[in-house]
């Protein structure tokens, strides 16, 4: 390990080098770095200050090509290397940020990339039209911070990769009109499992994919369901704040045929949620999600008599249409004293606690 107080005459000798260090003393390091480091497999470099200094081209002769792991904090750079064959994990951030089309460029020179962490902003236009890079290796790939980014759309993501994306839930271009990346992304057909709250993740037996909002709006993120194949979905987790319209749950259910597990967790008004269920008072009288099996209910509080009235009678209308819930789990602070067979009439298994953990 060399740190920013060892010799730089020391870097053939050592597998890493990792600098903390301010502008002034980053730039006076990197410019007496001008040889070669062959055996150098880690870089890191942080800079502290006010300002970031530019990474020069010509570091180590601008051949990098051993290095299994880069990590650049606040080091604004075109990132010019392209014979980058060993690299497996890198990491960026910088608010000063390369374009797409240097970005392009790099993952071209780093076939066997497996984990890739863009922490910074990243233009939204800047390469030629069609251009597309494999990333035939990855494994993990974050970029939360690229809300309106169109870099997904010239990367290829391989099946089995876990991929973090940023995206404003008010964006016209993802509310009406799903970005060109989806076409890119072989394995989003396969979710079992989606939790919708403050991070929207989906995931199934071949790769996972997680939609971090930029902003507040989380009756959009239900929206945002009806441009991904949910068909295969077992099972909805709704958490927190969401708060949508009925219109946004209803046109999310209808795609859930298989759906077999519903869990609201500390929703705002849950009855929303409920009554879109009720095929004899939802929008289109359709029995949405028919295979629902469960339906767990975590609150602050304890149910009201609106709730469980409503509860009852979306239960009821299910098992007249052929589609009877088998259990309800009801988790409350606050232990509910209800009329237990309003609800049993119409559901196999009722159950009442005080754990609020969300499964």
């Amino acid at each position: 390990m060399i740190s920013s107080s060892s010799s730089p005459a020391l870097l053939d000798d050592s597998p890493s080098l990792d600098l903390d260090v301010g502008a002034k003393k980053l730039e006076l390091i990197t410019t007496n770095l001008p040889g070669r480091a062959p055996l150098l497999e880690v870089l890191s470099i942080r800079c502290s200050g006010h300002r970031d200094p530019v990474l020069p081209p010509a570091l180590f002769s601008g051949d990098l090509s051993s290095l299994h792991k880069l990590r650049l904090m606040r080091i604004p750079t075109e990132l010019p290397w392209r014979n980058m064959v060993n690299l497996t994990s890198f990491m960026f951030r910088s608010e000063d940020p390369p374009s797409i089309e240097q970005l392009l460029g790099f993952f071209e020179g780093a076939p066997h990339l497996r984990e890739v962490d863009l922490i910074s902003r990243t233009p939204v236009f800047g390469t030629q039209t069609g251009r597309l890079v494999p990333l035939a290796c990855l494994k993990r790939m974050g970029a939360i911070n690229n809300a309106s980014c169109n870099l997904f759309d010239h990367l290829l993501i391989p099946v089995g990769a876990h991929l973090e994306m940023g995206v404003d839930p008010r964006s016209h271009q993802i509310e009406g009109c799903p970005p060109k990346f989806i076409d890119n992304l072989k394995n989003l057909a396969n979710f079992i499992a989606i939790t919708l709250s403050a991070v929207l993740t989906f995931s199934g037996p071949n790769g996972e994919v997680t939609i971090v909002p930029q902003a507040t709006g989380d009756l959009f993120l239900l929206g945002l369901l009806a441009h991904f194949d949910t068909s295969k979905a077992e099972r909805l987790t709704i958490a927190w704040g969401t708060s949508p319209t009925s219109d946004h749950i209803y046109r999310a259910f209808l795609l859930m045929k298989n759906l077999r597990t519903l869990t609201l967790y500390h929703c705002h008004e849950p009855l929303i949620i409920i009554r879109v269920l009720d095929p004899s008072i939802n929008s289109s009288g359709v029995l949405v999600c028919p295979r629902l099996e469960e339906l767990s209910i975590v609150h602050f509080f304890a149910l009201v008599d609106m709730e469980i009235e409503v509860t009852a009678a979306t239960a009821a209308a299910r098992a007249s249409r052929g589609a009877r819930l088998k259990t309800l789990r009801v988790d409350t602070f606050v232990y509910p004293q209800p009329d237990v067979l309003k609800l049993e009439k119409y559901i196999s298994h009722v159950e009442f606690g005080n754990d609020v953990s969300l499964r």
